[in-house]
């Protein structure tokens, strides 16, 4: 079965992504098109970049680079749960991003994004900048929640109709990709 890692991406005090994410996780368990795991920026805990390597290389020193490597490797798919920070992409998704190379290629990846009226679009737009140069295939259809915090009771988040519609979509989009992108990850 193909493996999707649906990876928080905000790891700031307070945050409400986890709960997004949570979300999302229990939601792509339950839809049953991947095996699902869930990947938290905040406990993967990565210190700006610090390889003396470039990562196309693959020459890792430090163990959490091993262990990054090793995580996104096993993926087939990936859907980053991210806000925006001052219209752009969160500093430790970034990071994250940019710790490795060949790991990333040939995978596809959407967005269950969230913040206020935008619900976090302009984030992943830039977003899909990086990833492309990444080799990444970032699809079209994602989660866009907006005003996240209304939907937020006691640590929970409480799914809208249309974000569970979204997310069926894109869950089936994702697949798709994942299964005609598998032979350029095998080769």
């Amino acid at each position: 079965m193909l493996k999707l890692h649906t990876i928080v991406c905000s790891t700031r005090p307070g945050r409400v992504g986890l709960s997004v994410g949570q979300w999302f996780q229990g939601f792509a368990a339950e839809n049953g098109s991947f095996d699902a795991q869930l990947v938290d920026l905040a406990e993967v805990a990565l210190p700006i970049f610090d390889e003396p390597h470039h990562p196309r290389l693959g020459k890792y020193e430090h163990e959490h680079t091993k262990r990054w490597s090793a995580s996104v490797r096993e993926a087939d798919a990936f859907v980053f749960v991210t806000p925006e920070y001052n219209y752009g992409s969160p500093p430790a998704l970034v990071n994250a991003l940019h710790y490795l190379s060949a790991e990333w290629n040939y995978k596809p990846v959407g967005f269950v994004s969230y913040g206020g009226i935008s619900g976090g679009l302009r984030g992943v737009e830039m977003t899909k900048q990086i990833v492309t140069g990444l080799r990444m295939m970032p699809i079209p259809e994602g989660v866009a929640i907006s005003s996240v915090a209304k939907q937020v009771a006691d640590g929970v988040f409480q799914a809208a109709d249309h974000n569970r519609s979204a997310a069926t979509t894109m869950l089936g989009e994702l697949r798709r990709w994942a299964e005609a992108l598998k032979p350029m990850r095998s080769g």
